[in-house]
């Protein structure tokens, strides 16, 4: 039986031949975390190259100029160079057609927008290693963790609201979107880092176990990087 594969297949048979992709990230940096979902998902190779926040690399000057802000993580697909974790996410799914990311439904593309947005603006900056050391050193290191929950707890009990209506087996629906792949990394740091209680959070705790049963997303896992420190 003859069969012909959809435009979208071919190009992306094509893009995935051409591609040279290269991820300056950190095992542990749940931004990195997210775009290694996305790769995987979208079944992209890339060469992994470590940036040791710990030992400051990402404020070397080889790195600065690959992003001058002087966060993780940096994608490199040939000659195209992007930074912050929703821009290339977004760069993969409009260059990658495999795999999409956001529903058709305009309704449930929002909500995975607000989800996207509740977690990389309201919940994953308010604990980053930066601003853990400013609150250390200024505040005290007791106050660390109370800061912490009390930020996550807040985003966490947002998105329980935002997704109650919208849910499936994943955030929004039966297929995998674009607030799946910012939730899992920022439930498995409140679990496995904060000491987050997750009864509190129904579907959020429903949907981290599900993520589990994914080898995109399992294969992402902090522990699974070759950089990983036990």
């Amino acid at each position: 039986m003859n069969s012909v594969a959809s435009a979208s297949e071919v190009v992306g048979k094509e893009q995935q031949q051409e591609q040279n992709l290269t991820l300056y990230g950190y095992w542990r940096s749940s931004c990195s975390f997210r775009v290694r979902i996305a790769l995987n998902l979208k079944g992209l190779k890339y060469d992994y190259k470590s940036i040791n926040l710990l030992k400051g690399e990402q404020s070397h000057p080889e790195f600065l100029q690959l992003n001058p802000v002087g966060f993780v993580p940096v994608l490199v697909d040939g000659d195209s160079v992007i930074f912050d974790s929703f821009a290339i996410i977004m760069y993969l799914e409009d260059k990658y057609p495999q795999h999409p990311f956001l529903p058709t439904d305009i309704r449930k593309r929002a909500i995975n927008f607000q989800a996207v947005s509740i977690v990389s603006s309201s919940i994953q900056p308010l604990h980053n290693l930066n601003l853990l050391k400013y609150i250390e050193i200024n505040v005290g290191p007791d106050e660390k963790l109370p800061w912490v929950q009390s930020v996550i707890r807040k985003g966490f009990t947002a998105l329980e609201k935002l997704l109650k209506e919208f849910t499936g087996r994943y955030a929004t629906g039966d297929q995998v979107s674009m607030a799946d792949i910012f939730l899992a990394p920022q439930i498995h740091a409140a679990t496995n880092k904060f000491n987050i209680d997750m009864n509190e959070f129904p579907i959020l705790s429903r949907l981290h176990e599900t993520y589990y049963d994914i080898p995109a997303f399992r294969e992402a896992l902090p522990e699974n990087q070759p950089d990983a420190v036990g």
